[in-house]
């Protein structure tokens, strides 16, 4: 069986012209980046979660769908303070049915977004945000920004199909109509391949961005931030010409604009900085989400309850309020009894002490192949995987909209989707309260 059009679920480029060859259960992935090949091997992963499993005396041994359902309907409603971890491998349906979970538990609800890219989502809500689609970008753009990220090895895709060599309406020659900066303390290969490496220092990117709009308003900085920043004022005032001279401009930020100190308050610059630009051209800023649906929960978040993630729903209504709310210092203070990790690896992303606390308390995980959080996990859904085996919604990383349709049936028997399995579990709590 020859497939075309297929999304794949890897990343934030929610690539949709994936090739599948699907044959006496082996798949074979064309036109497709190493991240999300790997991605549809799982479709024919040999360890792969076939059915529920419960750990008994330290040992996972497998159950029935009724039995595992149970379990993790008693240890939520059991709990006083449940986290439901609102993972991104899954579709926006699955997102809807558990935000209205945790708000019938009066459970705290997060996603990967704490974790990745939430200062610039706080950022965002202090500033507002001039943004473009990754289309108009490849058709219009013809000077791009690599901020805080390395696209060629964590989003290969991206510079292929939307960033630097696609041929575009207006930019008909593709690379040689296009000129590229990136703004990074190391030497990355995407450094290598840019026009302009700005090398600046660790954590000194809320000093360049001040420096670049002192300059834009036409005043020098101050000498001392060349020390700041380790980026010298010609090389600033390059960048800012560049920048003022295109004809359509953007800035692609990744983690490493809004986890270096600063944290939100240099998105918030950064956009502050674009809005500026706009003064003399078109400039944008998009945000390179490595999470496949990240932005999706985001969206449907702020849709249903007005707060893009780390929402609190102890007091019968959603209450925002990022460092107190949001998983990380829920469990390093352990202000959390039972967590409910929904397709991602959370024990991976959270530090040693956060994780330490994960074992300690009960663990429901819904997820397909063994991860660290399965092993500290007390139960295990098995997760259907979505594109593929099921239809659904993801968002891309510009929060364009992608409905996807399966090329195979769902593994299993006792359940269709992981809106399926979250609805049939959302009735078990019900039944309990």
């Amino acid at each position: 069986m020859s497939l075309k059009n297929i999304i794949c679920p890897a990343c934030g480029a929610v690539c949709d012209d994936i090739q599948v060859e699907f044959r006496a259960g082996i798949i074979e992935a064309k036109n497709i980046c190493k991240v999300g090949n790997a991605r549809f091997k799982i479709l024919a992963n040999p360890h792969r979660f076939r059915q529920p499993l419960i750990k008994d005396r330290g040992k996972l041994k497998p159950v029935s769908w009724d039995e595992a359902l149970e379990k993790a309907a008693d240890i939520l409603v059991s709990a006083k303070r449940p986290l439901l971890f609102m993972g991104s491998d899954t579709s926006c349906e699955t997102h809807k049915i558990g935000l209205k979970i945790g708000e019938y538990l009066g459970a705290v609800v997060d996603s990967n977004t704490t974790i990745g890219n939430g200062p610039i989502a706080m950022g965002t809500q202090e500033s507002g945000k001039v943004c473009a689609t990754e289309g108009q970008k490849k058709n219009r753009g013809d000077l791009i920004v690599y901020w805080g990220t390395n696209p060629l090895e964590s989003m290969p895709r991206q510079m292929s199909r939307y960033g630097v060599f696609p041929r575009g309406y207006w930019t008909r020659r593709g690379l040689f109509d296009r000129t590229v900066i990136t703004v990074d303390p190391r030497k990355t290969p995407t450094s290598e391949a840019s026009d302009l490496h700005v090398q600046l220092n660790p954590n000194s990117d809320y000093e360049l961005i001040s420096a670049l709009l002192t300059l834009l308003h036409g005043k020098t900085p101050h000498p001392s931030v060349e020390d700041i920043t380790g980026v010298p004022i010609p090389v600033m005032e390059q960048m800012l010409h560049m920048m003022k001279n295109c004809n359509f401009g953007s800035i692609s930020a990744g983690v490493g604009l809004s986890s270096s100190i600063g944290k939100h308050r240099n998105a918030e610059l950064a956009m502050n900085l674009v809005k500026e630009l706009n003064n003399y051209t078109r400039f944008t800023l998009g945000v390179l989400r490595s999470h496949c649906n990240v932005a999706g929960f985001n969206q449907i978040a702020s849709y249903m309850y007005g707060y893009p993630f780390g929402l609190d729903f102890m007091r019968g209504y959603p209450r925002y309020n990022p460092g107190e709310f949001t998983t990380v210092d829920l469990l390093r203070e352990k202000d959390v009894d039972a967590v409910f990790v929904i397709c991602t690896d959370l024990l991976n992303q959270v530090p040693a002490d956060c994780a330490a606390y994960l074992a300690e308390i009960p663990v429901i995980c819904l997820d397909t192949v063994p991860c660290p959080t399965t092993v500290a996990s007390d139960v295990i859904l098995p997760a259907v995987i979505d594109a593929m085996e099921c239809d659904g919604t993801f968002y891309r990383l510009d929060d364009v909209s992608i409905h996807f349709e399966p090329f195979v049936s769902s593994s299993f028997e006792f359940t269709k989707s992981n809106e399926d399995t979250l609805k049939q579990l959302f009735k078990k709590i019900k039944e309990k309260i």
